[in-house]
C-alpha cells in the first residue's frame, strides 16, 4: 500500500500527512486497489486557499480491511476510474463533474446526477418491435419524496431501468460549512429523517476529534443506532408484507414499529431520536431507570417479533414471491459497491461495526447473515437476523448502563485547523461516512456527506433487469433507500 496513508476511522490528522500523487500515480493506485477487491468511502474534489482558478484537489478514502487516504491534484480533466475500474466510481465521479465542472474523460455514462430539465438529457433508450417505456414519477400516489422511475420493457419483462433523482437538492454540505455551530447538529439531523443517529453519530465524531474531546455517552449512542435500526428493519418487514398482500404481519410489524420510536422517545423526546446525540455525548441526561425501562421492553416484544417473523417467513405464498424475485449477484453487488443489509444478501460481508467499530461496538458480538442469494427474500431474511441480532446488543448494554450526563458545551471549542476526519459508521441502510477539512483558523472548509443510499439505487435499477414490472414495488421495498440522503 505504498503512496496511501492508512488512517483510523474518525481520528483527524493535519492536511500535511496526506500523501500526495501526481494524477498519473493515483489513477494507478486507485484503479488497482479498485481492481483488487477495494471498496471507496469517499472521492471528493474540493478548492483549497490559494490554488490558482480552475485547480482542485481530489481526496480519496478507500477500504480494504484497513481504511486509507491518498490525494492529488486536477485542472480540468482526469481519467475515469469508472471506465478503468469499474461502477463503484461511477456516481461519485459524476458528483464530481456536476459540482466541480471537473471531467472524467472516458466516462461510459455521464449523466447528470440530479436533476436537470429533460430538454439537456437524453434517457437510455432500448429500441425493438414491441418494446414501451414507462415513466413513473417523479410524483407518486403516496407521501413519498420525488424520483422518476423510466422502465425500458418488453411487454411485462424490465430490460432497463433508469432512476432520475436530485428533485429536491437543499445544498445540505453547503450549509454545513457556513452555518452557526449551534445548527450543525440539526442540520445532519435532517439529511435522511429516518437515519437522524447515524448521520449525527458522525458528525459528533469528527467534531469531538477535531475539538480534542472524550465523548462519556458511548452506551446510549449505540443503543439509539440500533433501536433506529430495529424500527426501521420491523417498518420494512411490515412493507413487504402489505406488497404481497399479507395483511396480519404488516398490521403487526407496523404496531412494533411504533414501539421502537417510543423507545427512542424514551430516551430522548424525540420519535427519531433527535437532540440525543451532541459532541461529546448527549444532548441531555439520560437516567438509569429509562435504560432499565428500555431493557424491559425488548424483552417484552422479542417474543413478539419471533410470533409475526415465522408468520410471514414460513408462508408459501410469501417466500413463492420473494425467493429469486428482484436478485443482485455477488459480482454485481461488489462491482456496484453496494453497502448496508443489500450487500450482505448478496453476500458481501462487510458491516462498520465489526470492521471498523467506534462507540461500544468493539466489545459486541457481531452478527450472522443466513441468507445470501440477493433476491427479495435474502433481503428481507437479512432484515430479519439483523433485528435479533440488534435486540440482543440493545438488551445488553441497556440493562447495564449507569446514568448518562449531558455533555459539556462544545460550541465555543476551538477545531484543529488544517485537519482533515472521516468517519464511519453502520447506518440501518449501511455506511454512513462524512469527512471534514478544517481551515487555518478550524473554520469547516469542506464538508462531505455520504448517505449508503449514494451506493444503492443502481443496485435497485440492477435488481428489475428481466423482472416482470409489477415486481418494482416489492423491489423497491426491499432497497427502501433515501431520496433526500441521495440528493444532499
Amino acid at each position: 500500500m505504498a503512496d496511501f496513508l492508512k488512517i483510523e476511522n474518525g481520528r483527524s490528522l493535519p492536511l500535511g500527512d496526506i500523501p500526495r500523487a501526481d494524477l498519473g500515480r493515483f489513477f494507478q493506485l486507485m484503479r488497482d486497489f479498485a481492481l483488487d477487491g477495494g471498496a471507496v468511502v469517499q472521492l471528493f474534489a474540493h478548492q483549497e486557499k490559494g490554488q490558482p482558478a480552475g485547480r482542485h484537489s481530489l481526496y480519496a478514502v478507500v477500504r480494504g480491511t484497513s481504511l486509507f487516504v491518498l490525494a492529488t491534484e486536477v485542472e480540468t480533466t482526469f481519467p475515469s476510474l469508472t471506465l478503468a475500474a469499474g461502477a463503484k466510481f461511477s456516481m461519485f465521479e459524476r458528483e464530481i463533474a456536476e459540482q466541480y465542472g471537473i471531467t472524467p474523460s472516458g466516462h461510459p455514462w455521464l449523466k447528470p446526477l440530479r436533476h436537470v430539465d429533460e430538454s439537456r438529457y437524453d434517457y437510455f433508450a432500448v429500441h425493438g418491435e414491441g418494446i414501451h417505456e414507462v415513466g413513473v414519477g417523479p410524483v407518486h400516489a403516496g407521501i413519498i419524496e420525488p424520483g422518476h422511475f423510466r422502465f425500458q420493457c418488453a411487454g411485462e419483462e424490465v430490460l432497463h431501468l433508469e432512476i432520475q433523482l436530485g428533485y429536491q437538492h437543499r445544498g445540505v454540505e453547503r450549509l454545513l460549512t457556513g452555518a452557526p455551530r449551534q445548527r450543525l447538529p440539526i442540520i445532519c439531523e435532517g439529511i435522511a429523517g429516518d437515519t437522524a443517529i447515524g448521520h449525527s453519530l458522525c458528525f459528533c465524531q469528527a467534531i469531538e476529534s477535531l475539538a480534542g474531546i472524550n465523548a462519556n455517552a458511548t452506551a446510549v449512542r449505540t443503543i439509539a443506532l440500533e433501536l433506529e435500526r430495529l424500527s426501521n428493519h420491523v417498518g420494512d418487514l411490515g412493507a413487504l408484507s402489505g406488497d404481497v398482500a399479507f395483511a396480519p404481519p404488516a398490521a403487526y410489524f407496523g404496531r412494533l414499529r411504533g414501539e421502537f420510536l417510543n423507545l427512542l422517545l424514551l430516551l430522548s423526546g424525540n420519535r427519531f431520536g433527535k437532540s440525543l446525540v451532541r459532541p461529546g455525548g448527549a444532548g441531555h441526561a439520560v437516567e438509569r431507570e429509562r435504560f432499565a425501562l428500555v431493557a424491559k421492553k425488548i424483552k417484552e416484544l422479542r417474543p413478539e417479533l419471533e410470533l409475526v417473523s415465522d408468520l410471514l417467513f414460513t408462508a408459501h405464498t410469501v417466500t413463492a414471491r420473494f425467493e429469486r424475485t428482484g436478485t443482485v449477484s455477488r459480482k454485481t453487488a461488489e462491482s456496484l459497491g453496494l453497502v448496508g443489509p443489500c450487500a450482505r444478501a448478496s453476500g458481501l460481508e462487510y458491516d462498520v461495526r465489526e470492521f471498523f467499530p467506534t462507540e461500544c461496538y468493539a466489545s459486541l458480538p457481531g452478527n450472522t447473515i443466513t441468507a445470501s442469494q440477493g433476491d427479495v427474500y435474502s433481503r428481507a431474511m437479512t432484515r430479519r437476523d439483523e433485528i435479533f441480532h440488534s435486540l440482543h446488543l440493545v438488551e445488553t448494554l441497556a440493562g447495564a448502563a449507569e446514568d448518562c450526563p449531558v455533555a459539556a458545551d462544545w460550541r465555543q471549542l476551538p477545531l484543529a485547523p488544517e485537519h482533515f476526519v472521516v468517519t464511519l459508521n453502520e447506518g440501518w441502510r449501511g455506511e454512513v461516512s462524512h469527512c471534514l477539512i478544517t481551515g487555518a483558523g478550524g473554520e469547516i472548509v469542506r464538508y462531505k456527506v455520504k448517505d449508503p443510499s449514494f451506493h444503492n439505487w443502481m443496485g435497485l435499477a440492477m435488481s428489475l433487469r428481466n423482472q416482470g414490472i409489477s415486481d418494482f414495488p416489492l423491489c423497491n421495498k426491499s432497497f427502501n433507500l433515501s431520496y433526500c440522503g441521495f440528493d444532499l
